[in-house]
């Protein structure tokens, strides 16, 4: 299985390629992570949620980056993205 990637802080590296979004949702499903970004722009207009697919090890990862406590949700927060073949 092919997985997209997500980052908690803002890349230093081929900053065009990366979309900045705001998590609306992060569910389990069949042993991965799927995390629901409404992007920030979209370039068609459009106005639809994206899914995200990574393993639950990206998932912890990338949560222990975002400024929030232990206890908190990530939904709310800003990441970036790209998905796979993006």
């Amino acid at each position: 299985m092919t997985h997209d990637r997500i980052h908690a802080r803002e890349p230093s590296h081929h900053v065009d390629r990366w979309s900045a979004g705001v998590v609306e949702a992060m569910n389990e499903r069949d042993g991965h992570c799927v995390v629901t970004v409404r992007p920030e722009t979209t370039p068609d207009g459009a106005d639809e949620s994206v899914d995200l697919i990574i393993t639950l090890a990206v998932r912890d990862l990338f949560v222990s980056r975002l400024p929030i406590d232990e206890t908190e949700s990530p939904v709310g927060e800003r990441v970036w993205y790209r998905k796979h073949g993006g």
